[in-house]
């Protein structure tokens, strides 16, 4: 706890005390700009589109940074007052928390904007934002948290795509019957059970539920109860000893038609198909209710575009990130990542996204629950331990004492603190 204190108000500080650095020039007289990319396995992707911009600028020049620990080496350079000139960058509770302190500039008035999805951008406020109503980063691609499945087996079974939780166990159980394990569970990886988390929460939590529960109105014991009892009977349906396997051994087994399903997002389809399965892999949104119409489809932006608040490069910064903007880079990364593009009335035709595809088109869109969370905050460890224990009254409990010990100080995102 202290030591995430301690990274926190270094952080602020930072942002505080950020000063635009000094101009800076490469050997050959270009301008050189910084451009901090966090997605690993899209590094050849963006290193290709930099020579490409380069080579159409031939007055900017382009160094990217690529580190096996993104957000850890961010956090060491902020403290520095070193803030790279573009960023991609995930968008989750650690962009909301950096965005907060004013580290990124204010796109809220960026033409850019008025080309993407706007349940995207609504995502992107709602983690933290550095001003009322700022837009501190651009969506560039989205990824969605439901259920992935082998549609060889649902024909072979006869069974149909649920869109009910009741028609959820109702297939759940037709595997069992039929020997074949409905959801291959993954708990030695303790993130893993967040994702179907995630849309239980979004469908069963009230209204304004995060609001209500920094304000002190309401606790998980009473707001995510349900979800938490859901997310139990889901796990009662994996093959044996769930917490001897991992996110790889999931993957792969799912791949080898050892499940039916995973409770899984579209971000495993890439490494599901190095496995290269022998049936198509499908996608639908996760119900968590009996009525349809309730169901909504979580949706996160796993990558977004922004720019140090300070840069001494804004020109060529901004030049740079109008480039990676352009529809048709946006949509062939999505294809070669399986993502969603952020840009409006986008879509990837990739069949493992042809099942949630209608709830994106309809705006039908809520971000991850996880990313509103902190890392002093253990959500996937309490989750581990309780889909091995089955005690949801102590997870439950130990999550709002948690919770508690850091609310007061939130200072990003929809709980955000008022000084």
């Amino acid at each position: 706890m202290t030591s995430y204190r301690a990274r926190l108000a270094a952080c602020l500080a930072a942002a505080a005390l950020v000063v635009p650095l000094a101009a800076c020039s490469s050997n050959d007289g270009r301008e050189t700009i910084q451009f901090f990319q966090f997605k690993g396995e899209a590094k050849q992707y963006f290193e290709d589109l930099t020579a490409q911009f380069e080579k159409q600028n031939p007055d900017i020049k382009v160094v990217i940074q690529n580190v096996a620990d993104p957000e850890t080496a961010l956090r060491t350079r902020l403290v520095k007052n070193d803030v790279p000139d573009v960023m991609t960058l995930n968008g989750n509770g650690t962009y909301g928390e950096f965005a907060s302190a004013g580290i990124f500039k204010d796109f809220r008035d960026d033409p850019l904007l008025k080309e993407i999805n706007p349940g995207y951008i609504k995502v992107v406020k709602a983690l933290g934002e550095s001003s009322p109503d700022a837009v501190n980063g651009i969506p560039f691609a989205a990824n969605a948290s439901g259920i992935l499945y082998n549609e060889a087996l649902f024909k072979q079974e006869g069974v149909a795509v649920p869109t009910t939780w009741d028609e959820l166990l109702a297939a759940a159980k037709k595997f069992k019957a039929a020997g074949i394990t409905p959801f291959y569970g993954m708990l030695k990886d303790a993130w893993t059970p967040q994702s179907p988390l995630a849309p239980l929460t979004a469908q069963t939590a009230p209204a304004n539920f995060f609001q209500d529960r920094f304000a002190d109105k309401t606790t998980f014991s009473k707001g995510w109860r349900t979800a938490i009892d859901e997310l139990g009977e889901l796990y009662q349906y994996t093959q044996p000893d769930p917490g001897a396997f991992g996110y790889q051994d999931g993957t792969r087994a799912f791949a080898e038609g050892e499940s039916a399903m995973l409770l899984l997002g579209s971000y495993a389809v890439p490494q599901i198909r190095t496995f290269k399965p022998k049936f198509t892999v499908g996608s639908f949104a996760l119900p968590a209710t009996n009525d349809a119409a309730k169901t909504t489809l979580v949706s996160g932006v796993d990558v977004l575009v922004t720019q140090g608040a300070h840069s001494k490069h804004a020109e060529a910064s901004e030049k740079f990130i109008r480039f990676l903007m352009q529809p048709d880079v946006v949509q062939k990364y999505s294809e070669a990542q399986v993502a969603i593009p952020a840009i409006a009335g986008a879509s990837n035709n990739d069949p493992a996204l042809e099942g949630i595809q209608s709830y994106i088109d309809d705006g039908r869109l809520v971000g991850f629950t996880d990313h509103q969370f902190i890392p002093a905050i253990p959500l996937a460890p309490l989750l581990q331990e309780y889909l091995t224990d089955k005690d949801a009254n102590k997870m439950l409990t130990k999550l709002d004492e948690s919770w508690d010990k850091v609310a007061a100080r939130r200072t990003w995102g929809l709980g955000a603190v008022k000084s």
